[in-house]
């Protein structure tokens, strides 16, 4: 295998197991306490999703790995997909141009 490859199968990205996602008022956002709980739109027994750079490459059942939380990968993207996730552009939506302050008259 070329060094440059080698390279590149060696650097770390970031893996995302999401549970669910929902949204909520802002009133409830700033009510929130410790002890609240916020009920997700998922059922406990399905699939969490896998992603990588945002993008899903797949789904698994989280699992306890000695005192920690691990996922059980149930199913997964072909490794073409898999590599187009690692190219894939974070969704994010353009800056708003900031107006410069009028600049003060003496």
């Amino acid at each position: 295998m070329p060094d440059d490859l080698n390279r590149i199968l060696r650097l770390e990205v970031p893996l995302i197991v999401q549970i669910a996602e929902r949204k909520m008022m802002l009133s409830e956002v700033t009510s929130l306490t410790h002890g609240s709980i916020i009920e997700l739109p998922k059922a406990i027994d399905e699939p969490l999703d896998v992603l990588i750079n945002n993008a899903m490459i797949g789904h698994g059942h989280a699992v306890k790995v000695s005192e920690n939380f691990g996922i059980h990968i149930t199913q997964v993207s072909n490794l073409h997909a898999r590599v187009k996730a690692l190219g894939a552009k974070a969704e994010v939506p353009p800056a708003e141009p900031v107006a410069e302050p009028a600049a003060a008259t003496a």
